[in-house]
C-alpha cells in the first residue's frame, strides 16, 4: 500500500491557478482510473480532472472555493504500488514535471499533470448548497447530474420542466427551452430595493503605485464583497487592455428587418431546418461574414512588433459570439464560418450557445477569433457601443427587433425595426470602411436575398 499525491496540472491553457469548484469524491471513497475527482474553474472554462490511478481517497488538500496554484497538491489516494514511499503525480522525484505515462500494472496508475510545487491560497469560500437545492436533487425527477447542474445554473426548477426523453428523463433541450421561455417574463416583476443601499465589488489596482483600498476592520453587514477571479478577472483584464490600447470608434444605423423576420419564419417551417434552432442571429451572422469579405479590414488585427507594428488581414472568419453565461461573459468563436452553409451555421450557433450555457466552452473555442457579434437585443437593448475583443478590429451589436412605424413608399407602416451598431479599431480601419461595412450588414438584414449572390 502506498500513498499517491495528485497535484493540480496545467490543463493546457498556460494558466497558473484554478479554483476548486466541487469535489466529486470524499475521504474513504474507492476510485478507479479515470473516475472524476474534482471540478475546477480556470479563467476560461470548467474542467473535470480524472483520477490517474485506482485506490482509496485519503485527504482532500484543498477546499471548495479555494484557489490553488498549478503544481500544488490537492488530493492523496492510497493504492497498491510496486515499491514503497509516496508518489507525487505530475512531478519527478526531484520535483520537476514528469511526462504523462500510463501503466497497466496492479495499481492501474496513470501519471498526469505538470508544474512544480506550489501552495494553496485560501480565498472566500463559496456558500454552502442551499436547502432548496438539496430538496430539488432528491425529488422524483429523472435527470442526469450534468442536466441538474445546468438547471441550477439557469435557475430552472426541474419539477416544472416537462421531460421529453425516451425514458421520461429531462434532457438538455428541455432545460434550455424552459429557460428561454421563462426569460420572456423574467423582467416583469420589479424587485424590492431591500436593506442594502450599496454593493462593493473590489478590483485589482491598475498599477503597483496605486495602493489598494483598505477594507474596514469590521465589515458592514449591509455590504457584500465579491472576489474578482475566474472568468470575471480574465474578462475585466482583457476589456481594460482593449479599451486603453485600441482607439474605439462606433457607428450605427436603424434597419427595416421585416424581410429578415419573414425569412426566419420560413426557415423554421422548412424540413431542412426542422432539427435546428433558427433566429435572426443566424441571418446577422451570415450578413457579417458577407460584409467582412467586402471590407476585409474589419476582420484584420493590429499586431505590435519590436520596433514597430503591423496589420494582419485575415482571409477567413472565425466568428465570435459574445455569450452571457452563469460564469460570466464568454466569446467562443465558430472556426472558418465563411465555409459553412446556412444550415451548418445554424447548427454551429446552436452548439456554441448550448455549450456556453453549460459552462463547457473550452479555451480553444475562445481563441483565434477574427470578428465578434454581440446580440444585445436579447436583453431588450436597442443599441450600444461594445468594446472590441482583444486581437480583433471590430465587433457588431444587434439590437432588439421590434415593430415600429416606418415610412415605406411615402406611407407610414408598422415594420420590424432594429439597430445595427459596431465598434472598430481606428488604427486598422477608417471611417469610410466602418460605415461601408455596417451599411452592408444592414442591407442584408433589409434584403436577405442578397446572400444568394
Amino acid at each position: 500500500m502506498s500513498t499517491q499525491t495528485f497535484v493540480l496540472p496545467d490543463v493546457g491553457e498556460g494558466l497558473t491557478e484554478a479554483e476548486i469548484v466541487a469535489w466529486r469524491v470524499a475521504p474513504g471513497d474507492v476510485v478507479a482510473v479515470n473516475d472524476v475527482l474534482v471540478e475546477i474553474e480556470t479563467a476560461k472554462s470548467l474542467v473535470e480532472l480524472p483520477s490517474p490511478f485506482a485506490g482509496t481517497v485519503g485527504d482532500l488538500l484543498a477546499a471548495e472555493g479555494d484557489t490553488v496554484n498549478v503544481g500544488a497538491a490537492i488530493i492523496t489516494i492510497a493504492s497498491v504500488a510496486n515499491g514503497a514511499g509516496p508518489t507525487v503525480v505530475g512531478q519527478s522525484e526531484h520535483g520537476e514535471p514528469a511526462d504523462a505515462e500510463a501503466s497497466d500494472g496492479g495499481d492501474g496508475a496513470v501519471l498526469v499533470g505538470y508544474g512544480t510545487g506550489g501552495h494553496v491560497q485560501s480565498r472566500r469560500r463559496k456558500p454552502a448548497v442551499s436547502a432548496q437545492e438539496r430538496v430539488e436533487a432528491s425529488v422524483g425527477v429523472v435527470a442526469k447530474p450534468p442536466i441538474r447542474k445546468l438547471a441550477r445554473d439557469l435557475g430552472v426548477d426541474l419539477a416544472a420542466v416537462t421531460p421529453s426523453g425516451a425514458a421520461g428523463e429531462v434532457t438538455r433541450e428541455d432545460i434550455v427551452r424552459h429557460a428561454s421561455q421563462a426569460s420572456v417574463f423574467r423582467n416583469i416583476e420589479t424587485p424590492e430595493w431591500g436593506d442594502v443601499r450599496e454593493e462593493r465589488i473590489p478590483v485589482a489596482p491598475a498599477a503597483a503605485s496605486v495602493p489598494p483600498v483598505t477594507a474596514p476592520a469590521e465589515p458592514d453587514a449591509r455590504e457584500e464583497t465579491i472576489a474578482v477571479k475566474g472568468v470575471r478577472k480574465a474578462t475585466s483584464s482583457a476589456m481594460v487592455q482593449s479599451a486603453y490600447s485600441a482607439p474605439h470608434v462606433s457607428v450605427w444605423t436603424d434597419v427595416d428587418a421585416s424581410r429578415t423576420m419573414e425569412l426566419v419564419k420560413r426557415l423554421k417551417t422548412s424540413p431542412d431546418f426542422a432539427d435546428v434552432k433558427v433566429s435572426p442571429l443566424l441571418i446577422m451572422a451570415r450578413a457579417v461574414i458577407w460584409a467582412a469579405r467586402r471590407t476585409p479590414m474589419v476582420n484584420a488585427a493590429w499586431v505590435d512588433r519590436d520596433g514597430g507594428a503591423e496589420i494582419t488581414v485575415r482571409r477567413y472568419v472565425n466568428l465570435g459570439i459574445a455569450a452571457a453565461t452563469p460564469r460570466g461573459l464568454l466569446v467562443p468563436n465558430i472556426k472558418d464560418a465563411q465555409d459553412l452553409s446556412m444550415r451548418d451555421l445554424a447548427r454551429a450557433l446552436e452548439k456554441l450557445t448550448l455549450t456556453a450555457r453549460e459552462g463547457k466552452t473550452t479555451p480553444a473555442d475562445q481563441q483565434g477569433g477574427t470578428i465578434t457579434i454581440t446580440n444585445i437585443g436579447v436583453f431588450g437593448m436597442d443599441a450600444g457601443t461594445p468594446i472590441i475583443n482583444p486581437g480583433e478590429a471590430g465587433i457588431v451589436a444587434l439590437g432588439t427587433i421590434r415593430q415600429k412605424p416606418w415610412v415605406v413608399d411615402g406611407e407610414v407602416r408598422p415594420r420590424w425595426v432594429t439597430t445595427v451598431a459596431g465598434s472598430f479599431d481606428h488604427r486598422v480601419i477608417d471611417g469610410d470602411g466602418m460605415s461601408r461595412f455596417i451599411a452592408d450588414v444592414a442591407s442584408i438584414l433589409e434584403e436577405p436575398a442578397l446572400l444568394l449572390d
